[in-house]
């Protein structure tokens, strides 16, 4: 599979955005928080991603933080796609109140993609 992130894997549907809330599991390796749910019918694993409006006031600085957590994902998804057809909605929500370091944010990435993995 290729290293793209296109929109058939992104994650907009409201009712399973709340199913993740609601029934999901979390996972989490600062400064990284990930919300997840196995699908049952899914060819690929769908993803969000979130920048609290209470932590970053600039929508510059959220944007760009979603950007990197967007590029560390797209990166590292292979690990998700090697598991026996089980494919998840994730939704990573960073929780640090200081401006990611990319090399922080990669690492936390393949750490959190390799505990979701059965």
């Amino acid at each position: 599979m290729a290293n793209t992130f296109g929109k058939e894997q992104k994650l907009k549907s409201k009712k399973q955005i709340t199913q993740l809330f609601d029934e999901g599991k979390t996972v989490t390796k600062f400064p990284i928080k990930v919300f997840y749910i196995p699908l049952a019918s899914a060819e690929v694993s769908k993803a969000a991603f979130a920048v609290p409006k209470r932590n970053f006031k600039s929508a510059v600085t959220r944007n760009r933080i979603k950007r990197q957590l967007r590029e560390a994902y797209r990166l590292q998804k292979e690990v998700l796609n090697k598991n026996n057809g089980i494919h998840f909605a994730l939704l990573f929500l960073y929780i640090s109140k200081d401006k990611p370091q990319y090399g922080k944010l990669s690492s936390s990435m393949a750490a959190l993609l390799k505990k979701i993995t059965p």
